[in-house]
């Protein structure tokens, strides 16, 4: 048995299905390469004191080790946020059917519910833009194709990259392709304690 599971966006924002489905697991992966986890795995670790969370890289999980595994015993990858964003994980589940291992994927809150917080319209966004850690532009032909339609643009930012760095990569893009945005809202770790919108 196979589960993939949303956590949330915290260290409690797991569902109680969530709960149950890592209590039955006999072996626990957390994903900790496609997002960088706002808060320490420890804390979510001590709210299940007989179980070992093992961190499971991008080779890990790319290698469907994880399937072989899951074949013989219930085995859970807990991811944060939602755990349908990241297209690795949705192979996992492709692959998981083709082999005919029985799954269960257990959804969590993620940044695609929380923007809402900052009082901008979840209907109102367009397609969703990634910003990469190295120097690329093709994100900004998603802002122009929402602005045609009067729509938001979500840009999500690439892990480790500062928010000086990207607020300025952003600027000097913008100004090359001769787009004028007035308006530009940044969050950071919704959902948790620390969490920030700035405007």
């Amino acid at each position: 048995m196979f589960y993939l599971i949303g956590l949330g966006l915290n260290e409690k924002g797991y569902s109680r299905e969530a709960y149950d489905a890592i209590l039955e697991s006999k072996k626990i992966y957390f994903d900790n390469y496609t997002v960088e986890f706002p808060y320490k795995i420890k804390d979510l670790e001590k709210q299940f004191p007989k179980k070992k969370f093992i961190p499971a890289d991008r080779e890990f999980v790319e290698s469907l080790e994880i399937l072989s595994e899951a074949k013989k015993e219930r085995v859970s990858l807990l991811v944060y946020g939602s755990p349908l964003t990241a297209t690795t994980h949705i192979t996992l589940i492709q692959e998981a059917k083709k082999k005919k291992i029985k799954t269960k994927i257990i959804l969590g809150t993620s940044v695609f519910d929380a923007v809402a917080e900052t009082g901008l319209q979840i209907y109102k966004f367009g397609k969703i833009a990634s910003m990469p850690n190295f120097e690329a532009e093709s994100f900004i032909e998603i802002v122009k194709d929402n602005l045609k339609i009067n729509a938001h643009s979500l840009i999500l930012v690439d892990i480790g990259m500062k928010f000086e760095i990207a607020l300025d990569r952003l600027e000097k893009i913008l100004q090359k392709n001769k787009i004028a945005v007035d308006k530009i809202v940044v969050c950071s770790k919704l959902g948790t304690k620390e969490g920030k919108i700035f405007y």
